[in-house]
């Protein structure tokens, strides 16, 4: 049986820190105690990536060495169709980590989202916004537009600074990422707004609507108002005038946020035909 990875030779584990409580168990006796002072709390887990071709990889190093059809090592095509109508492109494996084995496991949504963002790190914030406003978390949502808003000066302040540093004829170039009006590449394009109709967030989409379009203030309930200010945002207008209405965003079908709403159903009763979620 295989026990090192195809790519590094190394053994088919990794080292993780210890918890808490974990380490309190460690140091619970003598020998315990000489154990974890030895490995500095960490210990050690399997991480075998066992692909249907047969080839062991960790999962960094598959990662690092990843094409969509192929094992970086023998080559071989890795991947297989559903059953599905129509079929998808899928990689099975079988994972083994520090929560078991899990067989016949589809990796390729994992591989093709970390091959994205590691060619473009800087979407990683932006999906993770939108997963915020899936889920209807509206501190992380506000702390990572606000943490934004700090990173943009930083940015304007290195870029200063870099134009006395640059040599004639370089250009720097940074790539910028507006978090409100994000569509994700590898999420079928869909926005922010998309995001929080399917998970359901009203509290998200009312965030949405008042600092990423031109939707009559009037139309908002005061509430929206009062838990807003209670945040620290607000409606900056010059700004929302100067960009796209988050509301005319579709996906990769051509959906608005309205359309998506009318899939999800009952709890966007009132929401549709009246211009808030699409114009």
């Amino acid at each position: 049986m295989t026990n090192v990875c195809e790519a590094c030779k190394e053994p088919l584990v990794v080292e993780v820190e210890l918890s808490d409580d974990e380490e309190d168990v460690e140091m619970g006796g003598s020998s315990s105690a000489a154990a974890a002072a030895g490995n500095g709390g960490v210990k050690t887990v399997p991480d075998d990536i066992n692909l249907n071709c047969g080839c062991h990889f960790h999962w960094t190093c598959l990662l690092d060495s990843y094409t969509h059809t192929s094992c970086p090592s023998c080559d071989r095509d890795i991947t297989s169709t559903t059953s599905t109508n129509p079929p998808q492109i899928q990689v099975l494996c079988t994972l083994t980590n520090e929560g078991g084995v899990q067989p016949n496991l589809d990796i390729l949504p994992l591989l093709t989202e970390e091959s994205y963002l590691k060619a473009y790190p800087e979407d990683r914030k932006a999906r993770a916004f939108l997963e915020f406003c899936r889920e209807g978390d509206v501190a992380a949502v506000v702390e990572l537009l606000q943490a934004e808003d700090d990173d943009d000066e930083d940015s304007d302040e290195d870029d200063d600074a870099m134009e006395d540093t640059t040599a004639p004829g370089e250009k720097r170039e940074r790539r910028h990422i507006d978090l409100l009006r994000y569509q994700d590449p590898i999420g079928d394009m869909q926005s922010a707004l998309h995001a929080a109709v399917a998970g359901g967030s009203r509290e998200v989409v009312w965030l949405l609507l008042l600092l990423a379009s031109q939707l009559p203030l009037s139309e908002f309930p005061a509430l929206v108002f009062q838990e807003a200010s209670k945040l620290g945002v607000m409606r900056d207008d010059d700004e929302v005038a100067g960009k796209t209405d988050i509301r005319t965003l579709r996906d990769c079908d051509g959906r608005s946020a309205e359309d998506l709403a009318r899939e999800v159903g009952v709890i966007w009763n009132g929401w549709v035909g009246n211009g808030r979620l699409t114009i």
